[in-house]
């Protein structure tokens, strides 16, 4: 189950940077993750932080 980011996001791109597969990307108001490229690994839940990350 991919990970989806919430309206918490501040856009600080911490995820972005950390995603081990590129899917996170900038969005309109907030980073987005491509669930076809999402791995589920949670680098993004565990480096966000406001906790917007999280599993569907």
């Amino acid at each position: 189950m991919a990970y989806k980011i919430s309206d918490d996001c501040i856009s600080c791109g911490a995820c972005a940077a950390e995603c081990p597969v590129e899917a996170i990307s900038e969005g309109d108001g907030k980073y987005e993750i491509d669930a076809d490229k999402c791995i589920d690994c949670g680098t993004c839940a565990d480096t966000c932080p406001v906790g917007a990350p999280a599993q569907e």
